[in-house]
């Protein structure tokens, strides 16, 4: 990778890890809110559901500027707006204000995954080890995320630890401005060997992206246009994935629980102590089965660039179809079979992200690569939240191996729809 691919992974890694860190701090903060507030789960849990909802609803329009305007600036207004969210949770005193800071941390999160994936796809000429890096910064901020705001929790105040929150994106900010880099060097014919086109101080002399809809005739004919069967296939794969990943890890902290010895009376964690109190077994697995994500988002991104990303999609989907099928049988096998399948799952799981990222790339035209990943990220966040429904759900009518069971049948369903797109498209 060049000294420009470099720059622009290295900037939308800072970003991508700080969203994530926000998007899975609130869980935490939901806890504390319940208790201070005397409010319902219900009233928290649409407050909760409406920012999360503009987190994906909002990646539509945020595509639509990513092919008008400067990827590097939407991504900079989007840290900015995140960082000053949470400076207004900070000083919340009601669940209004909370609403308003979350409904606004939203609409700005969603800036950052149609404009920084857009930026890789055109800027970085090895694009699926961009994904690839790109993945796992997101996938430090799921993992480590809720840990640093946890641990903050036992000295803080909530609303102190919303204050502190506000540091990583002014630092991120700070550090964006010194970024130098061609946002279309990937795409810009002539580009020179060091893949830097840019000539201004702020390197964004080649940044031209007037490509995408000024009216909603214009929006509606790009969407029309960008639709072809590919891309239809790859939307579909995104759904897919979308639906399983909100539908098994929602419940999955709660489901390992069921699974895990327990740790009171064992060391340290005497019945009654602190220790015991607070920790989580479960948690802590759930943790590292996110941070084991972080190896797959690398080897899915590298595979990218090595194989087709239709054959690499239905590949991981079958292979999610087994784990689902096997991951309460191996679970109640004891500790360490669950561990390991654990391990496994969150290495699979996360490994699709940057080949269905590739796959919007690849069937998709270059100037409308913010529309697509709009679309992409409505589908993934938006729609696929419904998966978490779905799993509610089935864990309320039928057993934990049975949901597991059906929930198999999304990933089955996905590597039809890449295997369709692999015969129907990609062999002619």
């Amino acid at each position: 990778m060049n000294e420009n691919g470099r720059s622009i992974v290295a900037f939308t890694m800072v970003s991508h890890a700080i969203v994530h860190t926000y998007e899975l701090s609130i869980p935490i903060l939901v806890v504390i809110w319940l208790s201070e507030f005397s409010v319902t789960t219900a009233t928290i849990g649409t407050i909760v559901a409406v920012g999360y909802a503009l987190f994906g609803i909002g990646a539509l329009p945020s595509g639509v500027l990513a092919d008008r305007y400067s990827t590097k600036s939407m991504v900079l207004i989007g840290l900015a707006g995140m960082g000053g969210s949470f400076l207004l949770l900070s000083a919340a005193r009601g669940t209004a204000t909370i609403a308003l800071a979350l409904a606004l941390w939203g609409v700005f999160a969603s800036i950052h995954h149609p404009a920084s994936l857009s930026l890789i796809s055109t800027g970085v000429s090895e694009s699926g080890t961009g994904f690839a890096y790109h993945g796992m910064a997101g996938n430090l901020g799921i993992a480590f995320g809720p840990l640093v705001t946890a641990s903050l929790l036992i000295v803080f105040d909530w609303r102190v630890v919303s204050a502190l929150l506000v540091a990583p994106a002014v630092l991120a900010v700070a550090y964006a401005l010194t970024a130098e880099f061609d946002e279309m060097a990937a795409v810009d014919v002539g580009t020179d060997d060091e893949g830097s086109g840019a000539d201004d101080a702020d390197g964004t002399a080649d940044d031209d992206r007037s490509g995408g809809p000024d009216s909603l005739a214009g929006f509606l004919a790009d969407s029309r246009a960008l639709f072809t069967l590919g891309f239809a296939l790859a939307m579909a794969v995104v759904l897919m994935n979308g639906v399983f990943y909100r539908g098994v890890l929602t419940f999955l902290p709660d489901v390992l629980g069921g699974y895990l010895p327990d740790v009171s009376g064992i060391g340290p964690f005497a019945p009654d102590s602190p220790m015991a109190e607070e920790f989580d077994l479960a948690s802590y697995l759930y943790a590292g089965l996110l941070t084991v994500g972080i190896a797959g988002q690398y080897v899915g991104g590298r595979l990218t660039d090595r194989i087709p990303v239709s054959a690499g999609l239905a590949a991981v989907f079958g292979a999610l179809g087994v784990l689902a099928v096997a991951f309460i049988p191996v679970a109640e096998a004891g500790l360490w079979p669950l561990v390991a399948i654990s391990a496994v799952f969150g290495f699979v799981l996360f490994s699709i992200q940057p080949l269905y990222q590739a796959a919007i790339a690849v069937y998709s035209p270059p100037d409308g690569r913010g529309l697509s990943y709009g679309y992409t990220y409505l589908a993934n966040f938006g729609v696929g939240a419904g998966g978490a429904a779905l799993a509610g759900l089935l864990l309320d009518v039928t057993t934990v191996g049975r949901t597991f069971l059906l929930l198999a049948l999304v990933p089955a369903a996905g590597a039809a729809v890449a295997l369709t797109l692999f015969t129907a498209v990609d062999v002619e």
